[in-house]
């Protein structure tokens, strides 16, 4: 049978061309050498260079001059790997350089394929630089509206222990009055009044507990340390498990960390008293150069992390958006039987921390 002109090599290149072209992508091909076969029109416009100004030239020249080095190391343990095609990075982004000298995120798959003309290597980029702009407005947008409810939460403890807890205070004091002068006043005047100062001893309690929850006071007014020793004295006294606490005394951190370290440690202890079931509790907080780390570990139950999810349980989802928030961090390691470990790594920025 006759190959129809549809079927021709010259026009199957042409159609491969035209694909190639269109693409809305960047497609870009090297050799074995690392010397730039193949570089489409979406190349031109992500890289602003010209086909005309690439074609033969090595691929460093779209890569930023500190990758260079690492480059060639990839590229080489890519091609002894045996595998076709993979995304480039991993979870995390590679930069590209642009004529301008500007370097920008990039996502990209690789491919490589031995040809008659040798081992060739495929690589397919997309501009990140929008997506990733958009993410860290709406990361700056979820940080500040985080810090507006820690805000409103401290008004609002404060409002509860210097106003409610006080008014509280001075109610039980006048019925302690009545009871001192009600004379011969009745037993059932006496009963009443004795379960009067009951009920007001359990609103103050409740008072001073909830605002403790709300932000403690402690936080803000004597720092981190103090704070998250308060938190773990608190967690023994109200769940009989002993929490051990290693954290150097003299470490200090500024807004937002202080909130989002105290807050990690906080949940994790909330989860172990609503699941773990444990007999003994530590926690770790650590800093080590421009990174803080803390650690949580129980003796509990602990669970299946592939399991999913239960409806309504936002407490490690909770944990892990706090981190990101931050830039930071969580990963939790557990199995039934074997207790938990959370564990976070927050980076803090040189002008937040003394």
């Amino acid at each position: 049978m006759p190959i129809s002109s549809s079927d021709r090599p010259d026009n199957a290149t042409a159609r491969l061309a035209g694909l190639l072209e269109s693409a809305m992508d960047a497609i870009i091909t090297v050799n074995a050498a690392q010397n730039i076969l193949l570089y489409n029109r979406a190349a031109e416009t992500i890289f602003g260079w010209p086909a005309a100004e690439v074609l033969g030239q090595p691929l460093v020249k779209l890569i930023p001059q500190r990758f260079h080095a690492s480059h060639g190391g990839h590229m080489k343990r890519f091609a002894t790997t045996g595998v076709t095609s993979r995304r480039m990075g991993g979870s995390n982004l590679v930069y590209g350089l642009r004529r301008s000298g500007e370097e920008f995120p990039v996502e990209a798959s690789i491919s490589q394929l031995d040809t008659p003309d040798g081992h060739l290597f495929t690589v397919i980029l997309r501009d990140a630089t929008e997506r990733i702009r958009a993410q860290e407005e709406l990361a700056a947008y979820a940080a500040q509206a985080s810090a507006i409810r820690e805000q409103e939460k401290t008004r609002v403890a404060r409002e509860l222990h210097d106003e409610l807890a006080q008014s509280l205070t001075a109610l039980k004091m006048d019925t302690i009055w009545l009871r001192d002068h009600a004379g011969t006043a009745g037993a059932d005047v006496q009963a009443k009044l004795a379960g009067m100062l009951a009920m007001l001893d359990a609103s103050v309690a409740a008072t001073r507990r909830i605002a403790a929850d709300l932000r403690p006071l402690v936080l803000d007014d004597l720092g981190l340390v103090a704070a998250i020793e308060w938190l773990t004295q608190n967690f023994t006294q109200r769940h009989g498990v002993p929490c051990a606490l290693d954290m150097d005394e003299d470490l200090e951190l500024h807004e937002p960390y202080a909130t989002a370290v105290f807050r990690i440690v906080q949940e994790s202890l909330v989860n172990v008293a609503k699941h773990a079931g444990a007999s003994q509790v530590q926690v770790q907080v650590v800093r080590a150069g421009g990174e803080v780390t803390l650690r949580v570990a129980d003796d509990g139950a602990g669970f299946e992390t592939v399991t999913p999810r239960k409806a309504g349980s936002l407490g490690l989802a909770g944990l892990r958006e706090r981190a990101q928030l931050l830039k930071g961090t969580v990963s939790i390691t557990s199995a039934p039987g074997q207790g938990t470990v959370v564990q976070a790594h927050i980076p803090v920025q040189e002008g937040h921390a003394p």
